[in-house]
């Protein structure tokens, strides 16, 4: 059996992505969604995923990118160094992956506040009334050992069953497809000798993830032909496949982003009846992450 999770990061980022997340699960192929916590447009978020109970709805953990949930005091480590400020307005974590992941790497992040910014990110979305079906995380901080083993306890502590598999399957006939995408797998392979660790870790703590990822490498570069792709040579199991839809309008020019037209791009592809047909013709099963736990 091929099963697919095809799962919307970003929700709550702005009204514009909220609302393609929702076109593309009524009108498409998206079966789940995953909602910042601390974001420009988290409650419209809420107030859609509470009229649309059919998206199975999980925490995108923000650790980079963005502000903390909890006080500057106790997040210092996760903190850039310009905003450690006890009087800064609004502190921010660092921007981008790189010195964060050399800094997880070297272990110079502190654990238990990696936990307690999570805790306090999931237990706002729950405390707003959604049934949390997973974690991920921005940027897939987690694939990290040093983020994913506190980000584990967290779940655990919140009663979350399920997280992101990080570590993506790709071919060199997608590569092939789209040269382009060269530079960026070059750049992630590294990281890849994590994957061990990751089982390993997840395992231990009784928690459920799909056998992989499809399309993080291709973020921002998603197509129809390598789309079709990806599916034609989907293995047996259940595999998640990320996306970001959303609308390039004047809330998202106002976002640090480097996805823009091609989060309208991604939509078109996620609502147009080729993909369903597309997945049907494959024997490949949309499911969501509640329905993975579910299915044990």
């Amino acid at each position: 059996m091929r099963r697919l999770i095809i799962n919307a990061d970003d929700f709550g980022l702005t009204a514009g992505v909220n609302r393609a997340i929702v076109e593309a699960h009524q009108h498409g192929v998206v079966s789940s969604a995953t909602l910042m916590a601390n974001s420009h447009a988290f409650e419209e978020a809420v107030a859609l995923a509470r009229s649309t109970p059919g998206l199975g709805v999980g925490c995108h953990v923000v650790l980079v990118d963005g502000s903390p949930l909890l006080h500057q005091t106790q997040v210092g480590s996760l903190l850039d160094a310009g905003n450690n400020d006890q009087h800064a307005d609004t502190p921010r974590f660092r921007e981008g992956i790189s010195k964060f992941g050399a800094l997880a790497l070297l272990g110079r992040l502190a654990a238990d506040e990696i936990e307690a910014e999570a805790t306090a990110q999931i237990r706002k979305l729950q405390a707003a009334g959604i049934a949390v079906t997973h974690l991920d995380s921005h940027k897939h901080t987690h694939l990290f050992p040093r983020v994913l083993r506190p980000l584990l306890r967290a779940a655990k502590s919140c009663g979350i069953r399920a997280i992101r598999n990080p570590f993506e399957r790709i071919q060199g006939s997608h590569l092939a497809a789209s040269p382009s995408l060269w530079r960026r797998w070059t750049e992630v392979g590294v990281l890849r000798s994590l994957a061990r660790q990751f089982r390993e870790a997840v395992q231990q703590a009784g928690i459920s993830t799909p056998d992989g990822t499809l399309a993080i490498v291709a973020t921002g570069a998603l197509n129809e032909r390598l789309l079709r792709l990806m599916v034609e040579n989907l293995p047996e199991g259940t595999w998640e496949l990320v996306c970001h839809p959303g609308y390039n309008d004047a809330d998202l020019q106002g976002i640090r982003t480097r996805l823009r037209e091609s989060r309208e791009q991604e939509l078109r592809i996620l609502t147009s009846p080729s993909t369903r047909v597309l997945l049907a013709a494959n024997g490949v099963e949309v499911v969501s992450f509640r329905e993975m736990v579910a299915a044990g």
